[in-house]
């Protein structure tokens, strides 16, 4: 449980300083912006440790996975047509 809850509050700040990071409008909700952060966070931690063992590298590789995936999430709603 107590990892659980670590990796929620690890994904909602990867996923906050993406939408930070990127600039333009993002229509997502907080708990897509956790998922991002989450699924963000996973992926730059698995190629961080794979390329560096320094932990400020996982971070910010979490934040660029994170950033490449708002911004196709965004691409992705953003183009319907009502």
């Amino acid at each position: 449980m107590n990892s659980f809850l670590v990796l929620i509050i690890i994904g909602a700040i990867v996923g906050a300083l993406a939408r930070l990071i990127k600039p333009g409008p993002q229509p997502m909700g907080i708990l897509v912006t956790i998922l991002i952060g989450i699924v963000g966070a996973f992926v730059g931690n698995y190629i961080g440790e794979r390329i560096s063992p320094d932990n400020t590298m996982h971070w910010i590789l979490s934040v660029v996975v994170a950033i490449i995936l708002v911004s196709i999430y965004a691409g992705a709603t953003g183009r319907r047509s009502n």
